[in-house]
């Protein structure tokens, strides 16, 4: 029965029909000469961006602009840029420790108020999705993938102390420079911004706000 709920689970993550997650789920072949896994963030990416309803609150973070923008449906709120990413940049697929921003479709599920980067609005990663891409890029191991769900049905969130690392999110600077944060990417692989900036991003998003890094 957990099996089926684990597909179940990656398939609604990636917006698809129940009936369609055996095949999210098949075995991926990598011999020589064969096709590589599919990229499922991205695949998650080329729909991440169409509001979910006409008053949806959403966060968009552009790797490339370098910029935060919060959207009301389509309605662009706020902008804020630059923006500091991972030293390492944004990819699909991270691990611990290499200081990558990861890509990807997530929610708001924490904050932090008392944090040394004055407050930290934490994100659901790793998802379903970057679990299933560990398994098949061999970050992850079937039993890793497995304990990664078990853990996920268990507590409500993803484990934050797997291979893929966790405690991703976007802050502020808290007493870092300015000067540094307006000239590099310089974080972890968190999202910064100034701290006049993360207190008005407070006060327009919530638990549960979806927030796309691309």
């Amino acid at each position: 029965m957990f099996l089926v709920n684990r597909r179940r689970f990656l398939a609604m993550a990636l917006s698809l029909p129940a009936v369609a997650s055996a095949a999210v789920t098949a075995p991926v072949i990598t011999e020589p000469g064969q096709a590589a896994p599919t990229d499922l963030v991205q695949t998650l990416l080329s729909r991440a961006h169409v509001p979910r309803h006409s008053n949806e609150v959403w966060v968009l973070v552009d790797d490339k602009e370098a910029s935060l923008s919060v959207y009301r449906g389509n309605a662009l709120m706020e902008r804020f840029s630059p923006v500091s990413l991972g030293r390492a940049g944004a990819k699909t697929q991270r691990v611990r420790g290499d200081n990558v921003t990861p890509m990807g479709e997530f929610h708001v599920n924490r904050f932090n108020y008392e944090s040394q980067w004055r407050t930290f609005i934490g994100i659901d990663y790793p998802t379903p999705v970057h679990a299933r891409m560990a398994l098949e890029k061999g970050i992850y191991s079937q039993t890793d993938y497995d304990d990664y769900f078990d853990y996920y049905r268990r507590y409500g969130h993803p484990p934050q102390n797997t291979a893929l690392g966790g405690a991703i999110g976007i802050h502020g600077l808290g007493s870092a420079d300015p000067d540094i944060h307006g000239r590099y990417h310089w974080t972890q692989g968190c999202v910064a911004v100034t701290n006049e900036q993360i207190d008005r991003l407070v006060a327009l998003v919530g638990v549960g706000t979806r927030v796309v890094i691309r």
